[in-house]
């Protein structure tokens, strides 16, 4: 499929806009819900495919869940979930296939190892390209029997028949993921699980964990888990997510001066805020109303953005590791702010859905900007505006499809997306948005 799409000539106007459910909390909450004793309702997860597919490797681990399709009691991104414990989880009578998502692999690598199921983890051409090592070799050093392809990469094969023992795990690189697969198999453990990484990631695993009552300390970028850990059922309502936030954010900045754009119920966990923070070193201004904790003990807030010009700026660090998903939009921001924008600390993103350095690199040179392309990021040229009037291949990459999109608004002719319908594996409708918001958008065969 390809999106046309045409410069946005009008301002944006609109209130009370929400945006899909946090990601990163949805596979989350399933997987908790899972291992939880008794019935889980979560509310508001997010719709994309992504997330379907940890749905759908729970059940066949066992796990009843209903979703909230054609129920009138739930809605549509509603789930029922009800846990059997942790050791309610049977082997699967085949692969789970996890799909695009790799956090759906990586994170079901550590629950089957922590239960001693045999499992093999499997995901589509573009999750087969992503490294597994990363967790594997971690949950090898608590005593599980992990196989990779001889490559390093999916499929992954979790053995049976060997139980996991306390450790101290210590990684060189920041990971969200790799930190939760090991927490997640650290539940089924007599004893601790300490992890240490270099600079604190996401933390949405250990709010839940804690709240759900688990033993868990939090000392800097150490975390230690006490096993095993017995969940209650609970309820969630599942906050908007941000890294989806992002691109309607940048297309209210974009957008000529004036009006405003009000976003409801956004998740802004101090570990995922890095994006707000980038927008400030570029100059914008945005409106942050705190709305209080989620269940999950995830703050929310609402969020207002207008037209404005923008400056470019430095961004590395902390900084980036706080909005690594965020890094495709930031880009375009950069080449559409007046002046040098550079992004260091993001060797991460050649290693994503595509290599997403090279792609905004070579995607924002199509249509007009100069960019220096750097080992772990990008050196822009901004120049305030872009040409445009190119056709820019997604590589299967919803962010990839997303940032070009909001570049599209703002450049000086029509820009057509190929493989535009990726965008839907974390923000469905957002084209059929962007046309309520005033956008010109044709959808292409």
């Amino acid at each position: 499929m390809k999106a046309r799409i045409s410069p946005l000539r009008r301002r944006i106007d609109a209130a009370g806009v929400r945006v899909p459910g946090d990601k990163s909390i949805s596979h989350r909450a399933l997987m908790l819900a899972a291992l939880a004793k008794g019935e889980s309702r979560i509310g508001g997860l997010a719709p994309g495919n992504d997330v379907r597919s940890t749905a759908r490797c729970l059940s066949k681990l066992g796990v009843k869940l209903a979703r909230g399709e054609g129920d009138p009691g739930m809605g549509p991104d509603d789930a029922i979930v009800v846990g059997q414990g942790r050791r309610g989880l049977r082997e699967p009578n085949g692969p789970l296939d996890c799909g695009n998502s790799g956090t759906s692999l990586r994170l079901l690598t550590g629950i089957c190892a922590g239960a001693g199921l045999e499992a093999t983890l499997m995901g589509d051409e573009s999750l087969s390209r992503r490294p597994m090592e990363r967790v594997a070799a971690p949950l090898r050093e608590m005593g599980a029997v992990v196989e990779t392809a001889s490559n390093g990469r999916p499929p992954v094969t979790v053995r049976r028949g060997h139980p996991l023992h306390p450790a101290r795990i210590e990684t060189k690189v920041a990971s969200a993921q790799v930190k939760s697969a090991v927490l997640l198999a650290g539940m089924f453990i007599d004893g601790e699980t300490i992890f240490s990484e270099p600079a604190r990631s996401r933390d949405h695993t250990e709010r839940m964990l804690r709240t759900l009552g688990a033993d868990l300390r939090v000392q800097g970028s150490t975390v230690t888990l006490r096993g095993p850990a017995e969940l209650p059922g609970f309820a969630l309502e599942v906050p908007g997510d941000l890294s989806s936030a992002a691109f309607l954010i940048a297309a209210a900045l974009v957008a000529p001066e004036g009006g405003s754009l009000q976003i409801e119920h956004v998740g802004v966990n101090p570990t995922r805020t890095g994006f707000l923070d980038a927008l400030a070193l570029f100059g914008a201004r945005l409106k942050l109303e705190l709305g209080g904790q989620s269940k999950a003990a995830e703050p929310t807030a609402r969020l207002t953005a207008s037209g404005q010009k923008l400056k470019g700026a430095h961004l590395d660090g902390e900084l980036i590791l706080r909005s690594i998903d965020e890094v495709p939009i930031l880009a375009v921001l950069g080449a559409l702010a007046e002046g040098e924008t550079v992004i260091r600390g993001a060797a991460e993103l050649r290693i994503k859905e595509s290599d997403r350095l090279a792609q905004m690199a070579a995607g924002l040179r199509a249509m007009g900007a100069k960019v220096e392309e750097l080992p772990d990021g990008l050196r822009i040229e901004g120049a305030g505006s872009l040409p445009g009037g190119v056709q820019i291949d997604s590589a299967m990459d919803h962010r990839i499809a997303l940032a070009f999109s909001v570049a599209a608004l703002a450049a000086e002719k029509p820009t057509t997306i190929a493989g535009a319908e990726w965008a839907d594996v974390s923000f469905p409708g957002f084209f059929a948005l962007l046309q309520r918001l005033g956008a010109e958008v044709e959808i292409l065969a």
